[in-house]
């Protein structure tokens, strides 16, 4: 590769690498396996290695990655939080050994597991906890000292009063507490987080304290940065001192006196990964002296005195022997594969996800290949990659109807799922029942998501309607129910008939159709008939609706089933028309900061689908359009915008990115 042609690499990568961070560390939703984003920062490192000349200051092997987040007040640390130099072999840590002994005689190391996690500081005042901030880049993290309270082995009192302190530690999220979330998560309709790492950067930084104390996080402190009124000397000695003071320190560490008992450790950490209760994805290597770290002193990112060794992803081979189509709880098509058994990370593997019609295509899938399986974050497993087609393979085709109730699945713009709309589709039923009973729907006190899966069990209940007819004998028989809970809980659901028709409509589970835009409809037309019968035009009209949102209402009750859904409402005795209008013809206390203002959407926004956006804008009473003229208000663009943008500019009309949108609804 010459200088030019490694000059276009180097770009190439620092964007690729600039943008993974981005979703990784500020938006909490990595696009890329944590091995797939190492080999890109190895290929940058050594491309500036071989061309000292294509090093840059903002380059990311110069820099700590991260940036504070604006939803929270910033905090300048008084101690850097520096990264660590990843190595991925054991001839690295040699040269690591190599280099840390060309400066200082005799080192002794401590390795300890390097837990994955959200990196933060806590900082005490004469024993009292008076702050902590994420690590952000560094420099500059985010206070997050209300939500961090919320963590019970966080102490809000040290156990003597020392005059000033400043830990490091890593917040994480226990397995077992990420697999109750994800199926939380997956009932309620909501797009589960990745890996426990990204669900605990994601519960840390919630506006709500209530939010983040529900998701059981934990912590562990492994790094003393400040200390003042007291001294210790080494990182092992910090260690049992911050232990002392009422810390939870990591969980075990060890002292040892030469890079081959280093390597030893290294292993019997990853040997003993697989058992743990909390993720690691690899180990550290410490140089116990802080006398001795002082002489070795850092780069502009790295402490020299301290390395990072990465255990690498187990990758093994199998057979794609079929395809299984399951309907989640949004009527999300979501195809698994059947695989020949093989043992990965410690257990048996016989099942995948294939996430969605896209991944397929991308890969090639056909039944029969030879396929490579890994464990994203060594919990979920996942195809790698094709290894081997069979002889006249074709890739996998995704069926077109739902498998679950029989109806038309279909793909809307820009969606990579198919999905199945049917609300009386079996496989949504619960999902659709808790979201029918919920607070903002129809509001059935009592009968929260444990009560309707012991109703769908017993298989007293398939649809929401058939909730107006249980009896109470049947409900009083369920587990911890009894003859009052049954009495209350009918009384709540003949409570629920009177509901005013915005909630009924709400509670129908009409896509991107929230309970404001319900108000807007129950306002606008007045009775639930005239609703079903609206045409899109007619809806579009509504100030405060869009083209994404009229086309949603009108493909719900073109389904016969909706109607008929409808129509046992009815006869159950639901309201089905508007009690009271509101000043105006709409809710006025709907947030319709963009009415008025019509927006065109063009390009590829970074981390939101164009349709996501519109309901956005839509939701708070813009109104979206597909063309720009001298009525459009805003051209939001992202990459690759063509003509739009072009005759926006050329018309001088507004045009913002999604970094400006989203400012725009704070």
């Amino acid at each position: 590769m010459d200088f030019q042609e490694a000059a276009r690499r180097v770009e190439t990568l620092r964007e690729q690498i600039k943008e993974y961070s981005r979703l990784y560390y500020e938006e909490d939703s990595p696009a890329v396996e944590d091995d797939e984003f190492d080999a890109l920062t190895r290929e940058l490192r050594r491309l500036e290695e071989e061309y000292p000349q294509l090093v840059t200051p903002d380059s990311y092997t110069q820099r700590v990655q991260g940036a504070a987040s604006a939803l929270f007040a910033p905090v300048q640390h008084v101690v850097p939080l520096e990264s660590l130099q990843d190595v991925f072999s054991f001839e690295e840590l040699r040269e690591f050994d190599r280099r840390v002994r060309e400066t200082v005689e005799d080192p002794v190391y401590v390795v300890e597991p390097k837990i994955d996690g959200l990196s933060i500081a806590l900082e005490y005042v004469d024993g009292r906890f008076v702050q902590g901030a994420t690590r952000g880049d560094g420099q500059v993290g985010e206070d997050v000292s209300h939500n961090l309270r919320t963590i019970r082995t966080i102490p809000e009192k040290l156990t003597r009063p020392v005059p000033r302190i400043i830990v490091r530690g890593e917040v994480y999220m226990p397995r077992e507490s990420f697999a109750a979330l994800v199926e939380r998560q997956e009932l309620a309709g909501e797009k589960p987080f990745k890996n426990p790492r990204n669900a605990a950067a994601g519960s840390l930084r919630q506006k709500d304290a209530a939010v983040t104390k529900g998701r059981n996080l934990d912590i562990f402190v492994f790094n003393l940065q400040l200390l003042e009124g007291e001294e210790v000397s080494s990182h092992a000695e910090s260690l049992e001192y911050m232990k002392e003071l009422g810390f939870h320190i990591i969980p075990f560490y060890s002292v040892v006196a030469s890079v081959e008992e280093v390597i030893r450790e290294v292993e019997r950490i990853g040997e003993k990964r697989r058992s743990l209760s909390f993720d690691i994805d690899g180990a550290v290597v410490k140089v116990n002296s802080f006398s001795q770290r002082a002489r070795l002193g850092s780069t502009a990112k790295f402490p020299k005195w301290a390395s990072a060794y990465k255990y690498p992803p187990e990758e093994k081979q199998t057979t794609l022997l079929g395809v299984e189509i399951n309907v989640g709880r949004t009527g999300v098509l979501t195809p698994t594969g059947i695989f020949e058994p093989v043992t990965l990370a410690g257990t048996t593997v016989s099942r995948a996800t294939l996430h969605n019609e896209d991944f397929i295509l991308e890969k090639g899938l056909a039944i029969g290949d030879t396929v490579a399986l890994r464990k994203a974050g060594d919990i979920i497993p996942e195809v790698v990659r094709v290894v081997s087609h069979l002889p006249g393979a074709e890739p996998y085709q995704m069926p077109h109807v739902c498998p679950s109730c029989g109806s038309e699945a279909v793909r809307e713009e820009e969606e990579a799922a198919l999905r199945c709309n049917n609300p009386e589709c079996p496989a949504q039923r619960i999902r659709n029942l808790i979201h029918f009973a919920s607070r903002d729907a129809m509001d059935i006190e009592g009968l929260g998501p444990a009560v309707v899966e012991q109703l769908a069990a017993a298989e007293l209940v398939r649809n929401a309607y058939d909730l107006y007819s249980l009896k109470k004998e049947d409900i009083a028989a369920l587990e911890r129910m009894g003859e009052k809970s049954a009495e209350n809980l009918l009384a709540a659901i003949e409570k629920s008939k009177s509901a005013d028709l915005f909630r009924v409509i709400f509670a129908l589970g009409i896509r991107h159709v929230g309970q404001k835009a319900a108000k807007l409809l129950a306002n606008r037309f007045g009775s639930m008939e005239a609703v079903m019968n609206a045409t899109a035009e007619q809806i579009s009209d509504i100030d405060g609706f869009g083209g994404v949102m009229a086309e949603s209402v009108v493909q719900f009750f073109a389904l016969p089933q909706s109607r008929h859904f409808v129509e046992q409402l009815r006869l159950a005795g639901v309201n089905m028309e508007r009690q009271g209008a509101q000043p105006g013809g709409e809710d006025a206390s709907a947030d319709a900061r963009f009415a008025g203002m019509t927006f065109v959407l063009t390009g590829t926004l970074p981390t939101l689908k164009r349709d996501e956006a519109a309901a956005i804008i839509e939701r708070f009473g813009g109104k979206t359009s597909g063309s720009v003229s001298k009525k459009t208000s805003v051209v939001l663009a992202g990459e690759e915008a063509g003509s739009k943008l072009t005759k926006a500019q050329q018309l001088g009309i507004r045009v913002i990115n999604e970094e400006e949108f989203r400012a725009m609804l704070k």
